[in-house]
């Protein structure tokens, strides 16, 4: 039932993402009323028979979901107690280049690694660099950077390997890196000058110490355990339980990250739920321009549910489409999984606004990026839908 020839679940959608940006001490509530208003919008007013059924699809994706956000949690506090946080200023380079540096650093950690565990390992560095003095404007540029590096690699991001599975060759989802490129360069250097001026890099690590080397093989467990699972399983948040079980028993687990971690993780399910019962059937004719627009939707809207949609249209540039819907997601703090992992680490960062005003190199990163990739390589797509 239409209202303005504008759909009434689109029409909440929008009410619940307005109701994020601005009620930000309150996004859970919102998030959750948003997605019981559409539920029963859809099952009341819409008489759609098929909610169970719908849901029942998409556990398999609220569960990795779910459980890769509270494990790297417990991921971030082993890898601060390893003291490895500590002991890395003093190879960063002096004044703004250190954060700069820390900034590629991310985007080549989400290249083969979850750009959630990526953002987070970032977001903890940040803080023992800066003394936790870290500007929302930097912790966007943590998050563009993670979902940079990933948005080149099959393995570095679940929209890509969504692309990988369907049959796209990850030679053409390579082709983002270009893009990612650019847009790390831009944004890290803006980001990195800006927190610099909020607080300089602190270059001096406590005397004597000693790494935790416990801590930080449980980091490289629950790392690899991710990888394996990822292409293996297509289900990473399996090998990350496995890892951190197996870990307890070298040092204890740090199970409180958890409930720190729980609400907003299930903020972050209940906005791609209601972004999943969008009446979306199709998108527009693939085009240069349609690509384009699908990273700043992707901001707002779950950019798996789009890239699936993408995949069985067909006839997409998939290195662009990968690129768009990978990095898009950063310019907003919630557009991304990244972004609410690191707002779960830093909760200043859920100020929208604020987010925008310090985070405006982002978006300028997309349209260099993007515009960078299409002048050098053009728009090849794919002749036939990937299966």
């Amino acid at each position: 039932m239409p209202l303005l020839n504008i759909p009434v679940e689109f029409l909440l959608f929008a009410l619940t993402l307005l109701g994020v940006a601005v009620l930000h001490t309150r996004n859970f509530e919102v998030a959750v009323t948003g997605l019981l208003a559409i539920t029963l919008y859809k099952g009341l007013a819409a008489r759609d028979m098929d909610l169970i059924a719908h849901f029942l699809h998409e556990e398999r994706l609220v569960l990795n979901l779910l459980g890769l956000l509270l494990g790297f949690a417990i991921l971030a506090r082993h890898f601060e107690l390893s003291r490895v946080p500590d002991w890395l200023p003093r190879f960063l380079p002096d004044d703004w280049k250190g954060g700069f540096v820390l900034l590629v650093l991310v985007a080549v950690i989400s290249s083969f690694l979850d750009n959630i565990a990526a953002a987070i390992i970032g977001g903890v560095v940040a803080g023992h660099v800066y003394k936790h003095r870290v500007s929302v404007g930097y912790l966007a540029g943590i998050v563009a950077a993670s979902n940079a590096g990933g948005a080149g690699s099959v393995v570095g991001d679940t929209t890509t390997t969504m692309m990988w599975i369907a049959g796209v060759p990850a030679i053409h989802v390579a082709k983002a890196f270009i893009a990612s490129t650019v847009a790390v360069i831009f944004s890290g250097i803006v980001a990195a000058k800006a927190q610099q001026r909020y607080h300089p890099v602190m270059k001096n690590p406590p005397a004597n110490l000693q790494l935790d080397w416990g801590h930080l093989a449980i980091v490289a467990l629950i790392i690899g355990g991710a990888i394996v699972a990822n292409i293996g399983l297509d289900f990473p948040a399996a090998g990350v339980w496995a890892a951190i079980v197996l870990g307890g028993f070298i040092r204890p687990t740090p199970w409180g990250e958890v409930s720190k971690s729980m609400k907003g993780a299930l903020f972050l399910i209940a906005l791609v739920l209601s972004a999943s019962l969008m009446p979306v059937k199709e998108l527009p004719l693939p085009s240069a321009h349609t690509t384009f627009g699908l990273g700043f939707v992707s901001a707002v809207f779950d950019n798996i549910p789009l890239t699936a949609l993408a995949l069985y249209q067909g006839g997409y540039d998939w290195g662009l489409l990968a690129f768009a819907v990978g990095f898009g997601g950063s310019m907003i703090w919630f557009g991304s999984s990244a972004g609410v992992a690191i707002s779960n680490l830093y909760p200043q960062a859920k100020n929208t606004l604020t987010w925008l005003r310090e985070g405006w190199h982002v978006p300028v990163a997309y349209v260099l990026g993007f515009a960078t990739l299409y002048l050098l390589l053009g728009w090849h797509p794919d002749a036939i839908p990937a299966k």
